[in-house]
């Protein structure tokens, strides 16, 4: 007998046997009676009507957003480099345009039923995810060859690149408070974070700038990557300690707490976790490969990390950032790590972010002259505040004019950083929508702002060079 036959014979036993036994079973097992519920006004009816009440369930409308996230966010991305912006610029308006700003405005009803309230949890756990896979790989990618021999450069410009802005902040929140802050919100608070998100400066987004321009192994190349590494820690740190002030609500006892259990962590993570990991993870340095293992090791690392500094009130951004620091400093090692858990954050996760990011930013609400005034006035203050403090630094330190002013227009930079430090403060409560929108809209601006800057440098530096060498 040939196969094909067994295989008929086995298939057509098997359906007599099942048929067999449910008939027997339906004999000598009475069917037990149900409840049968009378059809609501809003059940479907019809021969898709199963169709329809499928097409209501959460993971549908799950995966529905998901696809309608990341494709807005690919589409946008690639015209923002067409146009020669870097690709974050692109997704910051996705996410922009699928929220209440666009697509909310021009079709309401389409709007609720893409992103229903009852859905934005869901949308919002998963953009965390996303945040703290992104933040690890930043930590990871700091990279502290960097800070050696342009140390004391990087140190006052990036801090004097800080303070400045930050001054202009607290400046700026004084004029403010009164008609823009959220009541209840004591003014420190408001303030204090008013200056940190007006310093900020995006490494990431910066360092791919410097790459496609081809500038990362030049002399401002290198001052820009080590100044915006610098400034990266000192931001966070300072927006660690503002994020303690907030929850510890004002009470001493409470902020010491939390800066002395801070401290310790910091000190173990340091200290313990990072020889720790160094040890447990040599065969992978040797082997330039990374198992499952592995990968789970790191991952538990990180979640435990950003669940340490969650507990102790900061952010659970920082411990993931914390944990990519003290990764093992083989550079094999970070760049399979960052190959393996990058590319699932930027395609899929941290598009979520920018959608959910979007979603909270409503463009209508600056109806009032006043408001797009004071939009304007935000975006000149942080401009101002981070091109002019790193230029006046940069000149002190005894760069040229062109390189100050460059630097200066790097470190304008803040893309997703600046996303991610603004909705802290709206989740802490500091910010009202209304502010929330001028503050996406300062990032969205400055960031798109550092080419065209670069650029007019370069064309001013090459007029100029090509002037004097007509003349000689």
């Amino acid at each position: 007998m040939s196969r094909a036959t067994v295989y008929v014979v086995t298939i057509a036993v098997s359906i007599l046997v099942v048929a067999g036994l449910l008939q027997f079973g339906a004999l000598i097992l009475p069917d037990v009676p149900t409840a049968v519920s009378s059809p609501s006004a809003t059940d479907s009816t019809g021969p898709l009507a199963h169709v329809v009440d499928n097409a209501r369930h959460p993971l549908v409308r799950l995966l529905v957003q998901l696809l309608l996230i990341v494709a807005t966010a690919r589409v946008c991305a690639r015209l923002a480099t067409q146009v020669g912006q870097p690709p974050v610029i692109g997704e910051i308006a996705a996410g922009i345009i699928i929220g209440p700003s666009v697509l909310g405005a021009l079709a309401p009803a389409a709007s609720a039923a893409l992103f229903p309230s009852d859905s934005l949890q869901i949308l919002q756990m998963l953009s965390q995810i996303g945040v703290l896979l992104f933040m690890f790989v930043i930590g990871v990618e700091l990279d502290a060859s960097h800070l050696r021999g342009r140390t004391s450069t990087a140190i006052v410009v990036s801090h004097f690149s800080i303070a400045v802005p930050f001054i202009l902040g607290v400046l700026l929140a004084l004029l403010i408070y009164r008609a823009y802050a959220p009541d209840g919100v004591p003014f420190h608070a408001f303030a204090l974070f008013l200056g940190v998100a007006m310093s900020i400066t995006a490494f990431p987004v910066l360092a791919r700038i410097l790459e496609e321009r081809r500038l990362t192994g030049t002399s401002l190349g290198t001052t820009a990557l080590t100044c915006a590494a610098v400034d990266d820690v000192t931001a966070w740190s300072l927006l660690a300690f503002v994020s303690a002030v907030i929850t510890a609500g004002g009470a001493a006892a409470t902020l010491a707490t939390m800066v002395v259990l801070l401290t310790a962590f910091v000190l173990v993570m340091v200290s313990v976790v990072r020889p720790s990991l160094a040890r447990l993870l040599d065969s992978t340095l040797r082997a330039d490969a990374l198992s499952k293992e592995h990968i789970a090791l790191v991952l538990a690392v990180l979640m435990a990390s950003a669940l340490a500094t969650e507990i102790i009130g900061i952010h659970a951004l920082f411990g993931a950032f914390l944990a990519g620091v003290v990764m093992p400093a083989d550079a094999t090692f970070r760049r399979l790590l960052r190959e393996r858990l990058e590319t699932i954050s930027t395609v899929l996760l941290l598009p979520l972010f920018f959608a959910f990011t979007g979603l909270r930013t409503e463009i209508g609400l600056l109806s009032s002259a006043s408001d797009l005034l004071m939009t304007l006035v935000i975006i000149a203050v942080a401009t101002v505040g981070k091109v002019g403090g790193t230029v006046v630094a940069a000149r002190w330190t005894g760069l040229g004019w062109y390189e100050s002013f460059a630097l200066g227009a790097l470190m304008n930079t803040r893309g997703l950083m600046e996303l991610i430090a603004l909705n802290v403060g709206y989740d802490l409560g500091i910010l009202t929508p209304k502010v929330f929108t001028m503050m996406v809209l300062m990032a969205l601006t400055t960031t798109a702002m550092t080419g065209p800057l670069l650029s007019l440098v370069e064309r001013r530096r090459h007029a100029e060079l090509t002037a004097a060498n007509q003349t000689s």
